[in-house]
């Protein structure tokens, strides 16, 4: 029963679509614009610098919260808490990606992922930011970026794991092992088009100068 109250936790939380709203308060449907999608990246190359900032800031930390929210209402379950801080931040990514009010399109969860890296340890933390700015500035892909980002979370989670730094059972550990698998799986999902544009050399290169569709 925990396992579910954190995934709804989480995905009430990731109900909140930064960018949508953001967009909206400044009379700008991010929907109808660029590639249509909430998150970071379209928010960056549709509305500018500041909005993508504030996009990501606002999707990552809305994870963030989420685990607070059930580490505290959980706390007395200490020996499963890192489990259901990965239910929370799985839920978070459910959330954001598939909005009920946004008939289910919202974005592709890689800025919420980062909530979780960030809980789940900084060092790794430090690891996925590196691989990201590297990746990103050799090729402007900020979807290749992000799919690293994704693989080296679930290599970060085995590896502490294994240390055993979660302090958990086997049994949870290898349960926290196949959400890890979950948020990789729904990353490449999520950039199934954009895959198929990397492959064929038509992938959209990120932009700092200007802004599109405006």
């Amino acid at each position: 029963m925990e396992r579910v109250i954190c995934l709804v936790i989480g995905y009430l939380f990731g109900l909140f679509q930064t960018g949508y709203i953001y967009g909206k308060l400044h009379h700008f449907d991010i929907r109808k614009h660029g590639s249509g999608n909430a998150g970071t990246t379209n928010a960056l190359r549709t509305m500018g610098v500041k909005a993508g900032a504030i996009t990501l800031i606002g999707d990552c930390f809305k994870c963030v919260f989420a685990v607070l929210l059930v580490r505290a209402i959980f706390a007395s379950k200490a020996d499963m808490l890192p489990l259901l801080s990965m239910y929370a931040a799985f839920g978070a990514v459910l959330g954001h990606n598939y909005p009920f009010y946004m008939n289910f399109k919202g974005g592709k969860g890689i800025a919420v992922t980062a909530g979780i890296i960030i809980i789940t340890d900084l060092r790794l933390t430090a690891v996925c930011l590196m691989a990201f700015i590297l990746t990103v500035g050799l090729t402007r892909y900020v979807s290749l970026g992000s799919l690293v980002v994704s693989v080296l979370f679930l290599i970060g989670l085995v590896i502490k794991g294994q240390m055993g730094l979660f302090y958990v059972s086997h049994a949870y550990l290898m349960e926290m092992y196949v959400i890890g698998v979950l948020f990789v799986i729904s990353a490449f999902v999520r950039h199934k088009a954009n895959i198929g544009r990397l492959l064929n050399g038509t992938e959209n290169k990120i932009s700092f100068g200007k802004k599109e569709g405006k």
